[in-house]
């Protein structure tokens, strides 16, 4: 196949020196690793190319450019390519969004919209997100659904990232050393040793050590830091002229005290009901009242159960623990007891083969995987009071060292009833009413306060942790011809395994603690059984076992046409196969106290994690097989050598999942469908000026079914499907005015809206505006319900006011809520059982579980900003001694973009600029440099995306940000 080079191959084109003249690319430049000073060629199309040549939107960066455009992560890569998004996420996971589409699904089960490979080979559950580039050939991003050819599929796109290899018969070596400020370290190096004429050994890596960005005033400390290492070492051997082996090993890890998420967000609810309104996210905190822990310890669920109120924690009326707390108003600063905690490593070790077989070429490559992530932080970043809590914590006590009163002179106290209480006592306030808390500690399984595992603080502590061990391989064989003829073709196959066998994601409080015991134990009295709580007294969503076997076949043909029309066509089979077994569990089953795991207990016959199987299932356990033929087809007319336009259309596929098992009051489907996509795609790709400007101009248009998007439903993530319809252009530039100076500028536009009628429940409001419901928080389980109808507000006061509930009728919100509804605290299941009682005396009512649904028609899609723009601006003074300056500005702007697909002005995420600087002294021969940098120029709060928290946890809004200011100097040296 033909391979076009021209002077400015790419956005990545070598951004330090440039080559004077163009010319004609050769085979032996393709198979030199050096080559790309001339033009860029990636591997878009499974064969190198140059990347002017290929007919997909794929933009590329080469080390040079990483370097100067100041692109040291994946999140990096947002800042420069056009309609690109990044995101962490909530559960030590991100989103990279390509066009409108990416990791939208939550959940063990959901496959990554865009596919992250390593030189060709697929990566699950990568921690690449969390390390730097270092020692690379180059990342190439491909925009659009790759229906043939990588990996298990891609409905967004590929990000491939190809590592450096040895050279041959060469010794060098280079390292650099960077010093900025947040006393930041970092070091990196490589060495290439060549071991005779066919075999060469590389070895390269960097460590990391930074301060952390966010100060904690709590204890004046600076949390959100980074320690991070990683090395890989790689091996070529080229026994013949027509062999290559590539042998690669990478190891990286990281242990700090980063943040999992920047900050909690909510506009102040002041009934406590919703706990956070829909109008705006403002720094405060969360009404406390509205959360899980104080419902199920408030004074009124307790009288409701027959429990004496002394022993509540406070009422649901009544000033919440988070009342008098004052939220710092700065992304970058917290107020938190609980210091957070992050770890991550990641080995990869990857085997290739390239045998020439004449005109044809077999490509062997193999690669297996390890990767575990830990991370616990803060809940709410926040500080609870404990006033509130002394009169409950005074009842405890003394019922732990008397009993429970009769009320007669003799016995004054039930004997042997304070062996209730005083487990209770011991483990929660082992020092007394007044001394400190201690909470279920979630690092030894089930196992927490009640078993001796726990975390004791002067302050209420409320903590959460996620965590995944993972371990994946796969082989792929890939057989692609070179024929002097018109007619080319490529076939191959993929077989990849990955295994999870350890996923969960808890949620501790000292108030989850202490509603366990005391709702346990009352349980375990009225029954005659022996002093228990109700486990596990944290809650926590575990995947025990996750297993994907996936296979696909594909192939390709290429036909010239004619000399300047080319067609490309490919199909593949995809076949995916899921297992799970998964539960979820909170407060589900008495267990002793002091026992050993909460699933060894006598009375765990009473949990079942699967209702729709006869009998006791401690784990529900799901397989589901998908499949589906996709692929492309492609024209390519080259107008002139210099410019072509193509024309394309691609289907593609993810696979769909198992949603996580919830409790039976809550309805979800058990599982999500696979996700389909028809893509159209036409593009021109051109080089004006003899080379002085590359511009590359781009539109399509997507039919979107079944898209995947995860809600919260009782404190889990569940999926759900939609359809949409996105469409976009796209400009790429490169401009050369000199041969000193360099511009590049980017531009898109995209429209990601939902199509059809769609109705889901919006968790922030769940009386879906209509002012007649009341939106009731379930004082039984933390949950929200709406109650609808013209007389809802006077059913809702009737039932509330019932001498078993006495509870209060509904109150309105705000008026700059955006709620039109009023709210009220009730139980959900009473409420639905009066409706069917008596709901015609009100005129007609319904309960509605978890809301009033709206319909998404028009709504865009999340991390899908409307446009995006940025521009580099580079020059390079020579001096007559060889040596060179090189100062180097960019510009990002990112505009309006939505973090869920309600929208509204709460869910808005605000447009954002970054802007990166640095000037290097280079000197002769590039033998050494001096560079100074400063990244974020202007301390921008960039907000990249939002994750809305349920409404047992008050309906909160965690952000997530870019980096802030960081500015230093590096010195480097190459030998």
């Amino acid at each position: 196949m033909k391979v076009r080079a021209t002077l400015l191959a790419g956005i990545c084109a070598s951004a330090i020196s440039f080559p004077a003249f163009a010319q004609e690319a050769t085979d032996d430049d393709l198979e030199n690793p050096n080559f790309g000073q001339n033009v860029i060629v990636v591997t878009a199309q499974r064969q190198a190319q140059s990347l002017q040549e290929v007919p997909i939107a794929v933009s590329a960066f080469d080390a040079e450019a990483l370097e100067a455009q100041q692109i040291e992560n994946a999140s990096d890569l947002q800042l420069t390519l056009p309609n690109v998004s990044f995101t962490k996420s909530n559960f030590t996971a991100s989103s990279f969004t390509i066009r409108g589409i990416g990791d939208l699904c939550v959940g063990v089960t959901c496959d990554s919209a865009t596919a992250i490979h390593v030189n060709g080979s697929p990566l699950f559950g990568t921690r690449l997100f969390e390390a730097e580039y270092f020692d690379l050939e180059r990342v190439e991003v491909l925009r659009g659904p790759q229906g043939t050819l990588f990996g298990r599929n891609a409905t967004s796109g590929v990000v491939n990232v190809v590592t450096a290899k040895p050279e041959m018969g060469v010794f060098r070596g280079a390292a650099e050393f960077e010093y900025g400020n947040y006393n930041s370290i970092k070091a990196k190096g490589m060495v290439n040793v060549p071991l005779g004429d066919t075999l060469g050994v590389r070895v390269a890596g960097y460590y990391l050590n930074r301060d952390g960005f966010t100060d904690n005033l709590f204890d004046n400390s600076d949390i959100d830091g980074r320690d991070m290492y990683a090395v890989r070492g790689s091996l070529r051997f080229e026994p013949t002229e027509s062999t290559t082996i590539d042998l690669m090993g990478f190891y990286f890890r990281e242990n700090d005290d980063r943040l999992r998420i920047q900050k909690q967000t909510c506009q102040r609810d002041p009934t406590g009901v919703l706990g956070c309104l829909n109008n705006r996210r403002d720094f405060d905190s969360t009404n406390a009242n509205s959360t899980l822990a104080t419902v199920l310890t408030s004074v009124e669920l307790f009288r409701i159960q027959g429990i004496p109120e002394g022993l509540a924690l406070g009422s649901v009326y009544g000033p919440d623990g988070y009342a008098n707390f004052d939220e710092p108003n700065d992304v970058r600063t917290v107020n938190t007891a609980f210091a957070p905690e992050y770890f991550a490593d990641e080995l990869q070790l990857q085997a290739h083969v390239d045998q020439n077989i004449g005109a044809m070429n077999l490509s062997l490559t193999g690669i297996y995987q390890e990767t575990t992530v830990d991370s616990r932080q803060d809940y709410n970043l926040g500080i609870l009071d404990r006033t509130g809590y002394a009169t409950g914590l005074n009842t405890l006590a003394f019922l732990a060292a008397n009993g429970i009163p009769t009320g007669l002179p003799a016995p004054a106290f039930i004997p042997g009833s304070n062996a209730y209480f005083a487990p209770i006592a011991n483990a929660l306030i082992p020092n007394g009413p007044n001394g400190q808390l201690c909470t279920s500690d979630n690092d030894d399984g089930n196992r927490g306060v009640f078993e001796g595992n726990a975390i004791c603080s002067d302050v209420p502590l409320s903590f959460d942790r996620s965590n995944q061990d993972q371990t994946s391989w796969s082989a792929e064989a890939i057989l692609s011809s070179d024929f002097d003829g018109p007619f080319n073709f490529l076939v191959g196959g993929i077989y990849a395994e990955t295994e999870v066998s350890e996923n969960s994601y808890y949620v501790n409080s000292f108030g989850l603690d202490y509603a366990t015991a005391i709702l346990g134990t009352f349980s375990a009295f009225a029954n005659g059984l022996p002093p228990s709580y109700l486990a596990t007294s944290m809650y926590r969503n575990n995947t025990a076992d996750f297993k994907l076997e996936s296979f696909g076949i594909f192939a390709e043909v290429y036909f010239d046409i004619t000399d300047k029309l080319t067609f490309t066509g490919g199909l593949r089979y995809n076949d995916d196969t899921k297992s799970v077994a998964a539960r979820t569990t909170l407060a589900n089953f008495l267990n002793p106290f002091g026992g050993g795991d909460p699933f060894d207990s006598p009375f765990v016959g009473t949990f079942d994690a699967d209702a729709s199987v006869p009998g006791n299932q401690l784990l529900q356990e799901r397989d589901v097989s998908f499949d589906a033929i996709t692929g492309r087809a492609v024209l390519d007319y080259e107008i002139t050598p210099d410019n072509s336009l193509y024309f394309s259309y691609s289907r593609g596929y993810k696979s769909g999942g198992i949603n996580p098992p919830l409790s039976p009051i809550f309805a979800v489907p058990e599982s999500f469908d696979s996700e389909s996509i028809d893509a159209f795609e036409i593009g021109s790709k051109n080089v004006f000026l003899d080379g002085a400007a590359q511009v590359n101009l781009t539109g399509f248009y997507y039919k979107y079914k079944d898209l995947q998007l995860s809600r919260i439903v009782a404190r889990t993530s569940v999926n759900d499907t939609i359809d949409a319809n996105i469409w976009g252009v796209e400009l790429e530039t490169i401009l050369r005015p000199s041969y000193n100076w360099l511009v590049n500028m980017n531009l898109s536009y995209l429209n990601a809206e939902v199509a059809g009628d769609q109705f889901f429940s919006d968790p922030r409001d769940p009386g879906g505006g209509d002012p007649d419901a009341v939106i009731i928080k379930d004082i039984s389980n933390g949950a929200l319900c709406a109650v609808t109808g013209a007389g809802a507000n006077a059913f809702v006061t009737a039932v509330n006011s019932s001498p078993g509930l006495q509870l209060r009728g509904p109150s309105p919100f705000p008026a700059d809520s955006g709620i039109a509804s009023t709210g009220a605290f009730g139980i959900c299941s009473v409420l639905a059982e009066q409706a069917a009682a008596i709901g015609d005396l009100f005129g007609g009512i319904e309960v509605l579980s978890p809301g009033v649904e709206k319909n998404l028609r028009g709504n865009k899609l999340p991390q899908a900003p409307e446009f995006k723009a940025s521009v580099g601006v580079q020059y390079t003074a020579e001096f007559g001694n060889g040596m060179s300056l090189v100062p180097r500005f960019d510009l990002a702007f990112t505009g309006t973009q939505y973090g869920n697909v309600f929208n509204g002005a709460v869910n808005r995420i605000e447009p954002f600029v970054q802007a990166n600087a640095q000037i290097q002294l280079n000197g002769a021969n590039d033998r050494w440099f001096v560079r100074g940098f400063v990244q974020n120029i202007f301390d921008s709060d960039s907000v990249t995306g939002l994750y809305v928290t349920d409404a047992s946890s008050g309906n909160f809004t965690n952000i997530f940000t870019l980096d802030p200011r960081r500015y230093g100097i590096a010195v480097g040296a190459k030998f």
